[in-house]
């Protein structure tokens, strides 16, 4: 005689149903959408003040220097907490780099003049590392370019890990 277990299919439905759920929750839903792209910027928009918060401060010039003023690393760096300031200097690309097809703007600390740790949020963790890495003396960052709805450019670049989208905004000062 074969016995059949009433609740056998129920409790496998149920079980795909939560591994399902499990993956979902996981995602962040927009982890794959397309980044905006600029195609029109002119150097003439990107040369400016561009600041951020806890008193970050990117100038820009029209001879392709920069004044940078503690500035976060991008990406992961940003978890080392470093922040940098320095001198530099910067381009508008077309080249491919970032996460879009469009322009950016490639900034090059070339000399780093101070340094200092931020603070790290309340629910930020801090690694295993005793202590925070040390700030490089060079450094790259890639922007990438937007424009808000009045039609400004702001610069941006992803950190903490750069598929959950968190943005470091410049805004023209």
């Amino acid at each position: 005689m074969v016995r059949t277990d009433p609740l056998g299919p129920v409790v496998r439905r149920v079980a795909v149903l939560v591994a399902g759920l499990f993956v979902l929750v996981g995602c962040n839903p927009h982890m794959y959408d397309d980044v905006p792209a600029v195609h029109d910027a002119k150097r003439a928009e990107i040369v400016d003040s561009w600041r951020c918060v806890d008193s970050t401060e990117v100038t820009l010039r029209a001879d392709g220097t920069a004044v940078i003023r503690f500035l976060d690393g991008q990406e992961f760096d940003f978890g080392d907490r470093w922040r940098v300031s320095g001198t530099g200097v910067w381009e508008l690309t077309d080249e491919r780099g970032g996460w879009n097809d469009g322009q950016h703007v490639r900034l090059t600390l070339t000399s780093r003049t101070a340094s200092a740790t931020r603070t790290p949020a309340p629910d930020e963790s801090l690694g295993s590392s005793a202590g925070p890495e040390p700030a490089p003396e060079t450094y790259t960052w890639t922007f990438e370019l937007q424009r808000n709805d009045k039609k400004r450019l702001l610069l941006y670049f992803f950190f903490g890990d750069p598929d959950s989208r968190s943005a470091y905004v410049l805004e023209r000062a």
